[in-house]
């Protein structure tokens, strides 16, 4: 199968791709409240779960189908038994929507409880889980924490209520840059590099040039640098196999400035708080009783695994500590632990593990 969708770089070769393990894909489309439509792509592997898997910033779901490593994981999944259901929200790079301003308060309000409750309705389910990535995760904690029902247990990568990161993710926080931003006119950052691009866009690529890396993260990979600058180092290369790596612009796209924005300011306070920067989320805290698994890549140089940390000693604070467990990943960084060539072995039976421990066995509809 040769296959390439708009987000695909036009002058990148055709390559084949693999034909996926999984069952027959069924779609379901709805709308929340403010008639953004979403996404949810169901494969059925078996009667354990539901599971609910919920990508980060500037992605899709596609991330848990990717087909250039041996088993991704919606593969992985099935195979052990678990009816899984992949969300795309408004974030999603294959949605329309992500061309337009939002804030994480929007997801968390809207699209995430409205996804959760389409899911249990949608299998006649009392409860669900969740494997959410990064500001997936974000924004599926800051549901919960506003009171959102329905989540069994849930399973957080690599990022979770606090935020450590490296120096210069942090001088970008502190110096706006999402603001500096829309002052020269840019509403959105692509990671897709366009030969053809506008002067505002040359001008970014070629400071990115410069932006400091470990020689052994260097690469030639205009969209890989570009990548990097939108996110901080997103992963270790040599968890990449060649394919991926080369593939990167068929997974990562637009990301609109209005949640970069939310999201520095998250960094600046180092914890989730709303877009004005108020502290709305923590103090309900007591909400978060329930079955935790925190993530996280020991070399992750995008969140730091201190925040995952600090993450874990709130919750046992506020809860006690029966509910929660952390782990890291060793010689992993961030969105690799997930597209890794290595990840169905050193990675998912982690999560295996904790899902069949809350799994659901009753059938589904």
């Amino acid at each position: 199968v040769f296959a390439r969708t708009t987000f695909y770089d036009p002058s990148a070769p055709l390559r084949q791709q693999r034909d996926l393990r999984l069952p027959p894909a069924q779609t379901v489309r709805f709308n929340t409240p403010d008639q953004t439509q979403l996404k949810l792509t169901r494969y059925r592997g078996g009667s354990k779960g539901p599971v609910l898997l919920v990508h980060g910033l500037g992605v899709s779901s596609r991330l848990y189908t990717v087909d250039t490593v041996p088993t991704n994981l919606a593969e992985y999944l099935c195979q052990n038994q678990f009816d899984v259901w992949l969300l795309d929200y408004r974030a999603s790079i294959d949605l329309p929507e992500s061309q337009q301003q939002f804030t994480m308060d929007v997801l968390a309000e809207q699209d995430i409880p409205y996804a959760v409750d389409k899911v249990r309705s949608l299998t006649n389910s009392d409860s669900i889980q969740v494997v959410a990535h990064c500001l997936g995760a974000n924004v599926m904690l800051m549901a919960l924490l506003n009171g959102m029902k329905g989540v069994r247990s849930l399973v957080c990568s690599q990022s979770a209520l606090d935020f450590y990161t490296p120096k210069i993710t942090s001088v970008k926080a502190g110096l706006f840059v999402p603001d500096l931003l829309k002052l020269i006119g840019i509403q959105s950052l692509n990671a897709y590099v366009d030969a053809n691009a506008n002067w505002k866009e040359q001008l970014l690529d070629m400071a990115l040039k410069f932006y400091p890396l470990e020689q052994e993260e260097r690469c030639q990979s205009a969209t890989c640098h570009r990548i990097t600058f939108m996110y901080g180092h997103l992963f270790e290369h040599d968890q990449l196999n060649s394919t991926t790596h080369n593939s990167l612009h068929e997974q990562f796209g637009v990301a609109n400035v209005s949640t970069l924005d939310h999201l520095a300011t998250m960094i600046r306070k180092k914890h989730v708080v709303n877009a004005e920067g108020k502290n709305v989320y923590l103090p309900n805290i007591k909400r978060l009783r329930l079955p935790m698994l925190l993530l996280h890549g020991s070399e992750n140089r995008c969140y730091l695994p201190k925040g995952t940390e600090k993450t874990l000693n709130r919750l046992i604070d506020a809860n006690g500590n029966i509910y929660y467990d952390r782990i890291l990943i060793p010689d992993y960084g961030h969105i690799d632990c997930v597209i890794g060539h290595n990840a169905y072995r050193d990675v998912y039976p982690i999560l295996l593990k904790h899902l069949n421990r809350y799994a659901s066995t009753v059938e589904t509809t």
